[in-house]
């Protein structure tokens, strides 16, 4: 009996051993190193999204006639939507035209991440790998912006290219002021005898600069984590539906992540083109 006992435990831990684990990560798996880089399948991914894009570019560029027909039709028709949301923001056609290249490069490049993710075979098809005794399925495909790297990526780029847009516009030093006020600074002993209230006033405006720098670091923080968060916990929720019920179940819960995929790109994009219109806006007192 005891004999009976421990063959039926031997089986069933040799089982076990057998047994392909596989569970949604915060981090993006491995796939391979080009020398001292990993390549890993959220990155893999985001190469498939800039390959998709290029293509298409080129293949819209190739076929741009004078007067517009057919696809060219319906990309200009989008084209004019954005910029007339860009106007609401900017104020101007010409300051959403200079813009619009960068902010709806950002939209179109997340909009296809977020949905890319959602596609058969993203999270489904890769290969077993062994880690720490244990064979672990790795998906070759993951979507970029399930990646928290991806996002944080984005919002840097997003917040830098603000920055470069400010020193460029505005200059400089009145870029410089907006964060570190050596102006206020310069001018309390030159107005202190004609007005005592710069003593005050202006040590309050070098302060409030200093917090516009910890407010370049927040920005950068809630526009990585609110789009990582959203299409995470939309991948963590489609694999839970697929686990209890394959078959239908999920299918509602797709056509909600193909909207809060749409939703994500275009706050993301919108909250870029806020933060380049305020750094590109002089200062008025």
């Amino acid at each position: 009996m005891d004999n009976a006992s421990e063959i039926t435990t031997g089986h069933n831990l040799e089982a076990m051993q057998t047994e392909v684990q596989h569970e949604h990560t915060l981090f993006a798996e491995p796939l391979f190193n080009i020398g001292s880089f990993t390549v890993t399948n959220s990155i893999f991914n985001s190469w498939m999204v800039v390959i998709v894009l290029i293509l298409v570019s080129l293949a819209v560029k190739s076929k741009i006639k004078e007067i517009p027909r057919g696809l060219q039709n319906v990309f200009e028709m989008i084209i004019e939507w954005f910029l007339g949301i860009f106007d609401t923001i900017t104020g101007s056609r010409a300051r959403s035209l200079k813009f619009f290249p960068l902010v709806f490069s950002f939209f179109i490049f997340i909009l296809i991440s977020n949905w890319i993710g959602l596609l058969p075979g993203i999270g489904s098809i890769g290969k077993i790998s062994m880690h720490e005794g244990h064979r672990v399925f790795i998906p070759f495909f993951r979507g970029g912006t399930a990646d928290f790297n991806t996002t944080l990526a984005l919002a840097i780029i997003g917040v830098v290219f603000s920055h470069i847009f400010g020193v460029a516009t505005v200059g400089i030093w009145k870029h410089i002021n907006k964060f570190i006020n050596i102006k206020a600074l310069i001018e309390i002993p030159k107005k202190v005898k004609k007005d005592s209230t710069v003593l005050f006033v202006n040590p309050i405006n070098v302060f409030v600069g200093f917090i516009e720098i910890i407010g370049e670091f927040a920005k950068v923080a809630s526009l990585s984590f609110r789009l990582f968060g959203n299409i995470y916990a939309g991948e963590v929720l489609l694999a839970s539906m697929a686990a209890i019920f394959a078959f239908g179940l999920p299918v509602p819960f797709i056509f909600l992540e193909v909207i809060v995929g749409l939703v994500q790109a275009l706050i993301f994009a919108m909250l870029i083109l806020s933060y380049l219109v305020m750094m590109t806006s002089v200062e008025e007192h």
